[in-house]
């Protein structure tokens, strides 16, 4: 018996039925995505304000009174170190409220940067614009985790996503 075999053509436009998906698992792989990088920002956000606030207790990266502005310094009762040792207990208590409180901690952090931008914008122009550039962006990921956690945290609570996402 002879064997027959029909060409086809392959037209661009139809694409394989094993590759189509459905909506659901679009939405589906949404979520996970967005549940994963909310956690990774939650992460990144309660230990780099806490390693950042212990760090103005013992000056070990950068002497931080060296990064306070002129005009914020004459504004102060005490030093500039007395005033990283404030600075400090307000970043590693930013970093815990992340942690347990998503929504509201992570909108303090970026309005934390948002003053530290200032304040590097300002203290002798413009030597820091570079680190003030540097914390716009930590800003907008602040900003971004407290979107995210506007949606995860309810889906969490009522069972819509996982706990946790791996």
């Amino acid at each position: 018996m002879a064997t027959v075999t029909i060409e086809t053509p392959i037209d661009p436009h139809v694409r394989n039925t094993a590759d189509v998906r459905s909506p659901a698992s679009e939405v589906s792989a949404v979520s996970t995505a967005a549940h994963q990088v909310f956690w990774l920002l939650r992460i990144g956000f309660t230990i780099a304000p806490i390693l950042a606030g212990v760090d103005k207790f013992f000056n070990w990266s950068v002497q931080w009174p060296d990064y306070l502005a002129g005009w914020i310094r004459d504004l102060l009762p005490g030093t500039g170190q007395d005033f990283m040792y404030v600075v400090g207990g307000i970043e590693i208590l930013a970093g815990l409220l992340v942690l347990f409180a998503p929504r509201v901690g992570a909108l303090i952090v970026a309005a934390w940067l948002g003053g530290i931008i200032v304040n590097l914008l300002t203290a002798n122009p413009p030597q820091f614009y570079d680190i003030a550039l540097r914390d716009v962006g930590l800003m907008l990921g602040a900003l971004a985790l407290w979107r995210l956690a506007l949606a995860v945290v309810p889906a969490r609570r009522d069972r819509t996503l996982p706990a946790r996402p791996w």
